[in-house]
Order: structure tokens, then C-alpha cells, then sequence
């Protein structure tokens, strides 16, 4: 007997279901505010050396502030004031003639600097001057919180196949929102450092436990569905981050805000059931089977209620012993599991890395700040609703292959096309950031009904952890551009061929019952 059986029978999409994904959809809001938080919290305003230890007493103090920035900070090529250099002496001279400035001499900023406030109040690059000889500080910022990440998702995943799903969401709600609200009140660049990591750590557990809950609770019809609106869940936060971080312009207050909703997802967890999958994996057939009644009830299929007995439940898995322990080695120790880990491994950091590529390189809006992040995420939306319609249409795998082809298509297109198509390339640059989402969004659902019941967190936080690591390769591909100013493109367009040819070789999941086992994975035919 399959667990699906016992789905159709009790509905496998009603109330109850719904329920779970509402729940999710609270606690994931967050998320991509995290991911993207570093956008506002460690932008670098204008600024400029602070020149009051250039006051005389005499004629510097009588100067208006314009006339101090000439006299004091030497200009670049742009004609804006230097951001890291001043005079060592006022040059009052250059208030006749300011382009004699040659041979004059300059030293670094000796106490410390002015920033423009115009657009933000505060950020930590401002608070602990992470500009100049210190700017590498400012990047290291979204690194640490990205290993933070990387580490988290190998610990929840197998905490979560361990202890459950339901307990595991509530610590990663706990600590997420103490660790990142901890960080808003940080007295020092190393404090908040620690603590982004370990917001990292934390939140990855959202992730990971309340897509495995949704997944593991909906029918085989419905589990698209699920996937999407998980997907979608992360758009949403996306645009509704851009309307807070216009609003909200001091960094502290930025952090609260964005972590805020953490508060209402402890607040509903009460109502998130366990998984019934995992309960019955291992072992703990009566707490099934209370989740079970609960989720009749819940679907108006009381009547079918004395037909879940724990008799009953205990033939779902009858292969593998129970109360067993599983842990990353189990995703290694058979030969179709190491095929699998292997190739969606391989999926998951090609996605990543061409995602965040693009989405990093995306140039010519033109927009402010507030204006591209609301744009970038907007184009996810259409995106993510043709995945819905092509999941089913034409399957997983060829969604997923169809995907990473045409963002590969899109950016062999912009490294034929001459730069000052300046336009049509930022379109082409849109189109590929659309395929990208759309690939990501599958490669979520289908990797978590690839892999079985027992070694569902597991397998999705090793993927979790080789996308993270992707997503810290990325920034760096862009570097290349100094070797050849096309060869960040030329990877990003080969780690999407390779991602795609990757996809090919897995298995579809289309209108498949999820695996429980090791051995339903090497007993398969596929």
C-alpha cells in the first residue's frame, strides 16, 4: 500500500492542505528579504574624505561647504569629489583655477569620512566606514551569510530526517529571528558579522523543513501547485522588500522589519501538523495516525476515518527497518542514490550559479535602486506562471532541460550581440533572468520528489548547500571579464548547457508516487 492511497482517501488537497501551505507561505515571506538584504544594508553612499582638520581657523572657516570640498578633496576623472584621498593643506588657489591640480600632494582620509544621506539614513557601510582600504569588509558581509547558509542546510537536513519536520521549523524559527534581530543591535562590524552567519545558519531551515512539509502532505496532482506557490512565495518578498527598503532607510530598523514576520510564523506553527510521511518512515504509527484523523476531519472525510488503523499504516513501508537513523552517507552508499546525488548536485549549483550570474550582471534600467529590485522581481512572475501550466504539460525534466537551454540560448545571444545594442541586450538579459527563475523553481520541487521519504531532507540539503556554494561562485565568474571581457558570460552560457545536459539523465517525477525508501530509488526502473 502506498501513502498516496491514504491521500485520496482523506483528500489530498482540501482544507488541511491548505492550511499547511498558508502556514508556509507566512514563514518563507522573510526569506528572500534576508537573501537579498545586503542590496540596501551594505549600499555604499556617496562620500568623501572628512576635511574639518583642513580648518586654519582663518579663511577655510568663512568657506561655503562647496568651496571646502575644492579646496580640500582633489576631483577624479568624472569630476566628483575623490572618495578616499584629500589634500594635505587647503589649495585656496583652486578657487581661481580649479584644474591646476597637478603635483599636488594627497594622503588618505585621516578622520574618517561624510556620507550622502539622501537615500539612506544609515547602512553598515556608513556606521563602520566599510569603504576605501575597508570596502573588502563591506563585501565579505553577503559571503558570510551565504556560508552561513551553505552550513545550515547540511545541518537541518539531517536534523529534520532525524528529529522531524515540525520540531525542526520551529527552531529554525527561533533562531532565525533571535540571531538576525540580535544583528540590528550590533555594536561592532565583527558582532554583526558572527551573527549574519548564524542568521544564515538558522534560516536555511525555513527553507528546507516547510518545502518538505508542503510537499510531503499534498497529492500527486497537487504537488506542482505546492511547488510554485513556494516559489512565488519568495517573488512576493522580493517585491513587497523593495516598497519596505524605500520606507525603511535606516539599517538597523531594515533588519527588525524584514525578520518581523517571524513572529507570526512561531504564532501559527502551533497548527503545523508533522509529516505524516516521515512519522510512518520511521516508526511512529500512532502520531500518524492522529495527523491522519486530523486531516480527515479537516477535509470533511470523517468517514473514512476507522479505516486508518495502525495496522493499516504499518504495510506503507515494509522494505527498510524502522527507527533507524539515516544520515549523509546513506546518499552515497547505493549505486542509483550516488547517480542521483551526483546529477542533481551537479543541476542545483548550474542553476545557482547562472541565476545569480545574470541577476548580478543585469545592467542598462537605468532605475534606482528600490526601482530594479522591484523590477528584478517582477520578472519571476510570469516566469513562475508558465512553470505551473509546463510541470504537467510536459514534465518535470523537460521543464527543467528546456529551461537552463534557453538561458544558455539568451546569454550566447548577448555575446554575439555589440555592446552598444545596449537595449535589445538588457531585454535578452530579462528574458534569461525569466528562464532562470523558471529553473530554479523546478529544480526545487523535482529534486524533493526525486529523492525518498527517509532521505528527502537529507538529499535537499546537500542540493541546498551545492546551490549556495553557486551562489558564492558566481560573483566571481563576473570577475573574469578582466581576462576577456566576454568569458563571464561564455561559463555562465557552459554551466547552463552543462545543467541541462545534467537534467536529461534524471528520472520524471510527472504523476509519480513519491518514493519512501532506498530501495524504491534501487528498485526503480529509471
Amino acid at each position: 500500500m502506498r501513502f498516496e492511497n491514504i491521500l485520496t482517501d482523506i483528500n489530498g488537497f482540501g482544507r488541511f492542505q491548505i492550511t499547511i501551505i498558508a502556514i508556509s507561505f507566512l514563514g518563507r515571506f522573510t526569506l528572500p528579504c534576508h537573501f537579498m538584504l545586503n542590496n540596501f544594508i551594505a549600499a555604499v553612499p556617496s562620500h568623501h574624505c572628512d576635511i574639518s582638520s583642513l580648518d586654519d581657523g582663518g579663511i577655510f572657516r568663512n568657506l561655503s561647504q562647496a568651496e571646502k570640498l575644492i579646496v580640500g578633496v582633489p576631483v577624479q576623472e568624472d569630476g566628483t569629489p575623490s572618495s578616499c584621498q584629500m589634500f594635505t593643506e587647503p589649495q585656496y588657489h583652486l578657487l581661481r583655477n580649479s584644474s591646476n591640480v597637478a603635483d599636488l600632494p594627497t594622503v588618505s582620509c585621516q578622520n574618517g569620512w561624510v556620507y550622502d544621506h539622501s537615500t539612506f539614513k544609515s547602512t553598515i557601510t556608513s556606521q563602520w566606514d566599510l569603504v576605501c582600504d575597508r570596502r573588502g569588509k563591506n563585501k565579505a558581509t553577503a559571503t558570510i551569510f551565504f556560508i552561513g547558509v551553505m552550513f545550515g542546510a547540511l545541518t537541518f537536513g539531517g536534523l529534520s530526517d532525524r528529529f522531524g519536520r515540525r520540531i525542526m521549523l520551529l527552531v529554525s524559527y527561533v533562531f532565525a529571528m533571535l540571531f538576525a534581530v540580535t544583528s540590528a543591535f550590533s555594536s561592532s562590524y565583527v558582532m554583526f558579522a558572527v551573527l549574519r552567519f548564524f542568521t544564515g545558519f538558522s534560516i536555511t531551515g525555513i527553507i528546507l523543513v516547510s518545502t518538505a512539509i508542503s510537499v510531503e502532505w499534498v497529492d500527486v496532482e497537487h504537488r506542482k501547485l505546492v511547488g510554485v506557490v513556494d516559489s512565488l512565495s519568495w517573488t512576493f518578498g522580493n517585491i513587497l522588500f523593495a516598497a519596505i527598503g524605500y520606507f525603511v532607510t535606516d539599517w538597523r530598523w531594515l533588519v527588525v522589519s524584514v525578520t518581523s514576520p517571524l513572529i507570526a510564523a512561531i504564532v501559527s506553527w502551533r497548527w503545523m501538523p508533522e509529516s505524516a510521511r516521515w512519522l510512518i518512515a520511521n516508526g511512529k504509527l500512532e502520531q500518524a495516525q492522529v495527523y491522519l484523523k486530523r486531516c480527515a476531519t479537516v477535509n470533511q472525510r470523517e468517514k473514512l476515518i476507522h479505516s486508518l488503523k495502525t495496522e493499516t499504516l504499518s504495510t506503507i513501508v515494509v522494505t527498510e527497518k524502522r527507527n533507524r537513523t539515516y544520515s549523509y552517507i546513506d546518499l552515497i552508499r547505493t549505486p542509483k542514490m550516488r547517480k542521483l546525488v551526483l546529477s542533481t548536485g551537479i543541476v542545483w549549483f548550474c542553476v545557482a550559479t547562472t541565476l545569480y550570474g545574470i541577476s548580478f550582471n543585469i545592467t542598462g534600467f537605468k532605475l534606482n535602486i528600490y526601482l530594479t529590485q522591484f523590477t528584478y522581481a517582477v520578472i519571476e512572475i510570469p516566469a513562475k506562471l508558465c512553470v505551473y501550466y509546463l510541470l504537467d504539460k510536459i514534465g518535470r525534466r523537460c521543464t527543467e532541460v528546456g529551461s537552463l537551454l534557453m538561458v544558455a540560448a539568451c546569454l550566447g545571444i548577448n555575446i554575439m550581440v555589440p555592446k552598444d545594442m545596449s537595449v535589445f541586450r538588457t531585454v535578452v538579459a530579462v528574458v534569461g533572468k525569466g528562464f532562470s527563475s523558471a529553473s530554479f523553481s523546478t529544480i526545487v520541487l523535482y529534486s524533493s520528489e526525486l529523492y525518498p521519504t527517509v532521505l528527502r531532507q537529507n538529499g535537499m540539503g546537500y542540493n541546498s548547500f551545492m546551490a549556495r556554494l553557486g551562489v558564492a561562485v558566481a560573483p566571481f565568474t563576473l570577475l573574469l571579464d578582466d581576462v576577456w571581457r566576454d568569458l563571464p558570460q561564455v561559463v555562465l552560457c557552459s554551466a547552463a548547457v552543462l545543467g541541462a545536459i545534467v537534467a536529461r539523465t534524471l528520472a520524471e517525477t510527472r504523476n509519480k508516487c513519491l518514493a519512501e525508501t532506498i530501495e524504491d530509488i534501487e528498485g526503480s526502473s529509471s
